[in-house]
């Protein structure tokens, strides 16, 4: 935890809880945008214009959040546009951490140890918890945006001149129903097993649990005749469930509590999952090596470290 710029204390994966047990989410606390022509985007200040070559991203494959950003680039074709910085999934007591993990890099812009050496060099005075995804300017070296909702929509619009596959994630006629399909998902899919895992009370845990699978039990049915979740097209909302369907059998169902069923159990969304999975470049944003190794090396929820074997993907090789 950073406080006025200063490390204070061990990484803590609990962030907030409520008077009832309730895992409470930090917000993010840099929220400008980039823009085709650097105006100021919804919030925070201008001067972020859209150029090849202007910005990095520093990832977790671990974090859901973090690799729906790593998505969006393969599904835009922006990788020779965008550069991309992953950090080991392990958590150290200074949170994220560069090193050597396969697949893992070192911070190549200005050799950083830790994630939170980023944060303080943005903003000397910061204070809060140092998160993946960050998207970062190398022209004026500070932080854009490290909220992944806000980076979504940023590499769906703004690299548009310099995207080699020009796929829209949000089409103008379903902009409303993905926004409200995006809010049921977040509260009761991609950060109801958070709730779940982190839960410090029966009744907050249990509350979160019905959320997860009636959500689940809603898409499976939803996906009985479709394609992706809108039909035939891909869509933003498409990244989002993914995310969180990869990691589920994998560490939510047995690290987070969510155990009343696997995603292997549910037959539309496990073909809804390969399918996607199986699109070019997707294979290239998960590594379950990274997940369940950064998953159980939580040692709040897991203090023996003991990483488990399963489970087996047959579409991943």
């Amino acid at each position: 935890m950073l406080v006025n710029g200063q490390w204070t204390k061990h990484w803590d994966p609990y962030q907030h809880t409520s008077d009832k047990g309730e895992f409470v989410r930090q917000t993010s606390s840099f929220r400008s945008w980039v823009t085709t022509d650097g105006s100021a985007g919804a919030t925070g200040s201008a001067g972020f214009k859209a150029e090849p070559g202007r910005y990095h991203l520093y990832v977790a494959y671990i974090c859901p959040w973090a690799s729906r950003t790593l998505m969006l680039l393969k599904l835009k074709g922006l990788e020779d546009v965008i550069s991309v910085s992953v950090v080991e999934p392990r958590l150290s007591e200074e949170g994220w951490r560069f090193g050597h993990f396969p697949g893992a890099s070192t911070d190549a812009l200005y050799g950083a140890r830790h994630l939170h050496e980023l944060y303080t060099r943005a903003d000397s005075h910061v204070s809060g918890r140092a998160t993946v995804p960050v998207l970062w300017d190398k022209k004026t070296h500070t932080i854009v945006n490290n909220e992944s909702a806000d980076i979504l929509l940023m590499l769906n619009q703004a690299f548009e001149a310099w995207a080699t596959q020009k796929i829209n994630l949000r089409p103008d006629d379903l902009i409303d129903e993905i926004d409200s399909l995006n809010a049921s998902l977040y509260q009761q899919l991609n950060n109801g097993v958070y709730r779940a895992g982190f839960a410090k009370s029966q009744e907050a845990y249990e509350s979160a649990v019905v959320d997860v699978f009636t959500m689940l039990n809603t898409l499976e049915h939803r996906l009985k005749n479709r394609r992706y979740l809108f039909g035939e097209r891909l869509t933003e909302s498409d990244v989002r469930l993914f995310v969180t369907l990869i990691r589920f059998d994998a560490a939510y169902y047995g690290l987070f509590k969510c155990n009343l069923k696997r995603i292997a159990e549910y037959r539309h969304l496990s073909s809804y999952m390969e399918r996607i999975y199986t699109l070019p470049g997707i294979a290239e944003t998960v590594r379950l090596d990274h997940i369940k190794t950064g998953y159980y090396s939580v040692k709040a929820l897991n203090p023996n470290g003991i990483v488990p074997l399963g489970p087996r993907f047959t579409f991943i090789r």
